[in-house]
């Protein structure tokens, strides 16, 4: 494992057009097994999930995002594809769609690089928001 320190910025348009806007620095560690990557990290109370530890699966151009802790939940980003999963949180499971429009993955074996992710997400069937990802290594 290498220690990495992370740069992630959120962005969430809601459907009255209201935008949200997260940015956090965090350290993390950075592994490769079997051809996959591995990005681990510890959510802050700035993403609102203090508790829980972040594991990003980097396969291919498939990312995969498991959360543990206070928020647990998997979501699975593929360009062009729909993956529904469900969302646990402090006040219960909810079932959510993730619509992924955009995946780049430009990450080289010594852990810098950077993930760009453009999705929607739909709860219970309805359009939520839009959302994009940039997650930065170095």
């Amino acid at each position: 494992m290498k220690p990495v320190i992370l740069t992630i910025k959120g962005k969430q348009i809601n459907l009255e057009g209201e935008e949200n806007n997260i940015e956090m620095i965090t350290e993390g560690k950075f592994y490769k097994k079997n051809e996959v990557y591995y990005i681990v990290y510890d959510e802050s109370e700035i993403t609102g999930m203090e508790g829980s530890i972040t594991t990003l699966k980097i396969q291919g151009k498939k990312v995969s995002l498991k959360r543990f802790g206070n928020n647990n939940s998997k979501l699975t980003f593929e360009k062009g594809k729909s993956h529904i999963s469900e969302y646990d949180t402090l006040y219960g499971f909810m079932p959510i769609e993730i619509v992924t429009s955009n995946v780049e993955i430009d990450i080289s074996d010594s852990g810098i690089g950077r993930i760009k992710l453009a999705y929607t997400l739909d709860i219970s069937g309805v359009l939520e928001s839009r959302n994009k990802l940039l997650i930065e290594m170095n």
